[in-house]
């Protein structure tokens, strides 16, 4: 359980969700997927894909299929014409407006920060190549000698069926941030709780916000208007 607001510590590190976060992909997802589910007579709405943000891939597509059980596009076929499309688009995805301030500002407060996402590494490569200057390089991206501060999904396959699940985000502050904030949400000790509670979630998805909750994180938000937040650092 995430400690009670008014005993929070101060805040010490920071986990960014990325996806619809940090770069403005979600429009790709859309655009992608009922592109090839338009032949079908089918298309993806917003209730339908609100349902697959946070999840891991496998889960996703099976999110995604218990709507159309009728179509005769089989899931592997969606998987590799769905990748194919966005690959070819995501080195033209941007940065949101506000997070390169946000970011900096973190950095220059010397703030750890590390980012948790659902996306597969080689998905987060192709997403943030182009991005290095502007955002990634401030989480070690393409700097010489630095420590990449990314957790993907493949870096927890396995352990975890994706957001609301809060394991991404434990395992990123224990992993690449060094925090000792132990594993999963029963028997939390207060050592770890009160270690939890000196971390911050920026989610934009629901699934994501409920996941950093769950991590007894001192807060799950929303990045909407991140050009207006004030930081206390």
């Amino acid at each position: 359980m995430a400690p009670d607001s008014s005993t929070r510590p101060r805040i010490e590190y920071v986990i960014f969700d990325m996806d619809g976060l940090l770069i403005d992909t979600e429009s790709v997802y859309t655009q992608v997927t009922n592109e090839i589910l338009a032949p079908h007579g089918v298309q993806m709405t917003w209730e339908i894909k609100a349902g697959l943000m946070g999840k891991v891939e496998e889960e996703s597509v099976n999110h995604l299929f218990s709507f159309f059980p009728d179509i005769s596009l089989t899931k592997e076929e969606y998987r590799a014409r769905r990748t194919a499309g966005q690959q070819r688009l995501w080195p033209t995805v941007q940065s949101l407006p506000g997070v390169q301030k946000l970011i900096a500002h973190l950095s220059k407060h010397k703030i750890p920060i590390v980012v948790a996402t659902s996306s597969r590494r080689f998905a987060f490569l192709r997403k943030s190549a182009h991005l290095h200057k502007e955002i990634f390089g401030y989480f070690g991206c393409g700097v010489e000698g630095a420590q990449e501060m990314v957790v993907c999904s493949d870096d927890v396959s396995g352990k975890t069926t994706g957001k609301p699940e809060p394991y991404i985000f434990l395992y990123a502050a224990r992993e690449k941030l060094g925090r000792d904030v132990g594993d999963g949400e029963e028997n939390v000790s207060s050592e770890h709780a009160l270690e939890r509670g000196r971390g911050l979630v920026f989610e934009d998805a629901i699934p994501g916000v409920d996941a950093g909750k769950r991590a007894g994180m001192s807060g799950a938000t929303f990045l909407e208007r991140v050009e207006n937040l004030e930081m206390r650092c």
